[in-house]
């Protein structure tokens, strides 16, 4: 028996559909569960083929469990090793040069000195930094938000270099980026599955929470196209099985802002029942998918392209990729 496991938290729609519809498909030799954790040896196999991550990021006890599960053969959804390792910064890095439009962005050192540091261990930093060359590239209004995490924390809006240094003087140990504020026409949210599955959803994150997901953007099939071409491009590349890729669309441009979602919300309540029908369905049949191929005393992960070039020495694309990508949208 394959059995699938789901490791999550709080929510409960999601995780108890997609438990609900692999059993109701009774496909012989396939189960799923909630994983239930008893105690965790080093170097000792669960009992899942498959576990679709929903909580790691906020319990760390539970990122090493899916490691060890990792080393020892399960199929972990999403990589728990590349997870560790991603942060936005990188990704936006990484969507240049596979040629997905991002905001212009830069990334700035933590306002205070990171713990059991001097001012010594900053001897290579600039000062002061080229605060002029980095206002002049990113212009105003503009974004500051955190290089890694999510949930809208410690995100700003700034409209002047005032703005900047006052909320830059509450951001403590936090590093963050400053990014170019892109003044869309319409924006979407969009889930990629497996590399190959995209739902392209219609969002207004200017509206009220429960409200955001009940808009529909006129907008032309080409458009609908590369939003799909690039989510599988960045999911490919980052070796994201379930992610979500945000486009805020400018002058018929979608630009990527925020494709490091790993956990996306999937809650019914919020992303409404057809876009949840869709990620249960889906989800449900890319783990089965992933159990039926699952190969014991294998490693069963996903690897990004990023990573499968760099093992092999090669670049993933070249930077013109961008260029090409982005006239073909106009």
């Amino acid at each position: 028996m394959k059995k699938i496991g789901v490791l999550f938290g709080w929510e409960r729609s999601f995780p108890n559909a997609f438990v609900e519809r692999i059993n109701a498909k009774n496909i012989k030799g396939i189960s799923a569960e909630p994983v239930n954790i008893a105690q965790v040896q080093q170097g000792a196999r669960t009992d899942y083929a498959v576990i679709v991550d929903r909580i790691s990021q906020d319990v760390p006890f539970y990122r090493a469990y899916l490691k060890n599960a990792a080393l020892t053969g399960t199929a972990v959804i999403n990589n728990p090793f590349w997870w560790s390792a991603d942060e936005k910064f990188f990704n936006n890095a990484l969507a240049v040069h596979i040629g997905v439009p991002v905001p212009k962005t830069v990334i700035l050192p933590s306002k205070d000195r990171p713990d059991d540091t001097r001012a010594e261990s900053f001897s290579n930093l600039a000062f002061p930094l080229d605060w002029d060359g980095m206002f002049e590239y990113i212009g105003f209004p503009a974004f500051m938000k955190p290089f890694a995490g999510g949930g809208w924390k410690h995100v700003y809006k700034l409209d002047t270099v005032n703005d900047f240094f006052a909320k830059y003087n509450e951001t403590g140990q936090l590093v963050m980026l400053l990014q170019e504020a892109i003044d869309f026409d319409s924006y979407f949210r969009c889930y990629g599955i497996g590399g190959k599955y995209v739902r392209i959803m219609h969002y207004e994150p200017r509206n009220p929470h429960h409200l955001r997901y009940a808009v529909k953007h006129d907008v032309p099939n080409s458009l609908i196209k590369t939003m799909e071409e690039y989510t599988l491009r960045l999911c490919r590349a980052l070796g994201y099985d379930f992610n979500t890729v945000e486009f805020a669309v400018r002058d018929g441009i979608p630009i990527a802002i925020d494709f490091c979602n790993p956990a996306p919300d999937a809650e019914v309540s919020s992303v409404g029942q057809e876009n949840f029908d869709w990620v249960v369905e889906t989800a449900a049949d890319y783990a089965i998918e992933r159990a039926q191929a699952h190969q014991d005393g294998h490693n069963n992960l996903t690897w990004g392209t990023f990573m499968q070039d760099a093992v092999a020495g090669k670049m993933s694309a070249p930077p013109a990729a961008e260029k090409k990508a982005t006239k073909k949208t106009k």
